[in-house]
């Protein structure tokens, strides 16, 4: 079942929406209020999720909200990373939902958030356990990141991996499984914490792990899972065979599903963090999606 429709991804991250192109995030405002009400249009009681934001800006909501962009939104997601990218403690996760509480009446959910086993398995174990501490109760919806690990050969979605250094290669360590399926030792602990927690993971086009994740997810309990269609993979061959089979294999659970990434040839640059030419191509994506796996 399709529990909430994300709209894109991280929009006030670099590597996801393209800030030289849009600095004020007005097209990205213009595109989310379209989205929204395209969502709303074809299932009214789908719940409509604004990207999940990183940092954790409460000034970037606020413009969002003087706009009315959110008043065609059902909820604000959060993505916070602070044992490995972000400069806060992790202890401060309270602190962080009040900020963005505090500018918002609309319900907050955590929908990425995660350790990495760059350093230690250890250091995730640790964290999987605070977080769950922390959030469980707080916030409706989290979701951790990830089940596995980016494969080495793949590369993590980021504009700026030569100004990252280490801190790029932690991408590929976020998985509570290695990248050949084997577990990692926060795993064991994982299903203490399900359903209450679900996983984002993101499953990309033609993504060979994708029966085994099923497995995965069911054997640890979970209930709530976050994955993404892709615009800019709509436009491949046989993109529906793919989208179908993928949405098919994951039925059993509630999913949020995230719609995201511009075209090449789709965009004002041929990048997919690019604004579209046309704001409204990208509405109609996320319509004909919630028409074909929600509406029926």
């Amino acid at each position: 079942m399709i529990e909430a429709a994300m709209i894109w991804n991280e929009p006030n991250n670099k590597s996801h929406w393209d800030p030289e192109l849009d600095p004020d995030w007005t097209a990205f405002g213009q595109m989310t209020s379209l989205a929204g009400q395209a969502v709303a249009a074809e299932a009214p009681e789908l719940l409509r999720v604004l990207g999940g934001i990183s940092p954790i800006d409460p000034a970037f909501i606020l413009k969002l909200q003087e706009r009315g962009v959110l008043n065609h939104l059902d909820v604000v997601a959060l993505h916070g990373f602070p044992l490995d990218w972000n400069l806060w403690q992790i202890h401060e996760w309270p602190d962080r939902l009040k900020e963005i509480q505090a500018v918002t009446n609309l319900p907050i959910w955590v929908t990425e958030v995660g350790v990495s086993t760059f350093g230690a398995e250890e250091v995730q174990e640790f964290g999987l356990q605070r977080t769950a501490e922390l959030l469980i109760g707080r916030v409706p919806r989290i979701h951790w990141y990830s089940l596995y690990d980016l494969p080495r050969t793949w590369e993590a979605t980021t504009r700026h991996r030569q100004s990252e250094g280490s801190s790029y290669y932690r991408h590929f360590h976020m998985g509570l499984l290695r990248e050949d399926g084997t577990p990692k030792l926060a795993l064991k602990r994982f299903a203490d914490y399900t359903p209450e927690i679900g996983l984002c993971q993101w499953f990309h086009f033609e993504d060979h792990r994708l029966d085994d994740a099923v497995h995965w997810l069911h054997d640890l309990g979970v209930k709530h899972l976050r994955t993404g269609l892709s615009w800019a993979d709509s436009f491949r061959p046989d993109a529906l065979v793919w989208f179908d089979r993928q949405m098919k294999a994951l039925e059993g659970f509630d999913v949020t599903v995230t719609f995201c990434f511009t075209p090449e040839h789709r965009g004002l640059a041929p990048h997919h963090t690019s604004p579209p030419q046309v704001l409204e191509e990208f509405a109609e994506f996320c319509a004909t999606m919630v028409r074909r796996y929600v509406a029926g």
